[in-house]
C-alpha cells in the first residue's frame, strides 16, 4: 500500500462549528496522522498522511462536514509525504 500526504484549505461554515473535532475523529479511526487548524480567512486547513485509501474517505468526509457545518468547497493538494508527524492534532 502506498502512503500519501494531502493538504486541504476547507472553505465555507467551518469554524466554531465542531468541524476540527468532525475531523480529528475521522482521522483517528483511518488512523492518519496530520492537524486541522482554523485560519485567519474563516477556512480550515487540513493536513493528513497516511494510506492513499484511507485518505481518499478522509475527503469525502471533510465535503460532507459536521452536523453543524457547511462545506462550500474543497482546495486539494496532494503533497510529497514527509513522515513528520505521529498522531493526528488540533492547531
Amino acid at each position: 500500500m502506498d502512503r500519501a500526504c494531502v493538504k486541504v484549505s476547507v472553505s465555507g461554515f467551518v469554524q466554531g462549528v465542531g468541524y476540527r473535532y468532525y475531523v480529528l475523529d475521522a482521522a483517528n479511526i483511518l488512523k492518519l496522522t496530520g492537524y486541522a487548524k482554523n485560519l485567519p480567512d474563516g477556512k480550515v486547513e487540513v493536513v493528513a498522511e497516511g494510506q492513499k485509501e484511507d485518505l481518499e474517505i478522509l475527503l469525502k468526509k471533510l465535503k460532507r462536514g459536521s452536523y453543524s457545518s457547511r462545506v462550500e468547497a474543497l482546495d486539494i493538494t496532494w503533497t510529497k509525504c514527509e513522515n513528520k508527524h505521529r498522531e493526528f492534532r488540533i492547531l
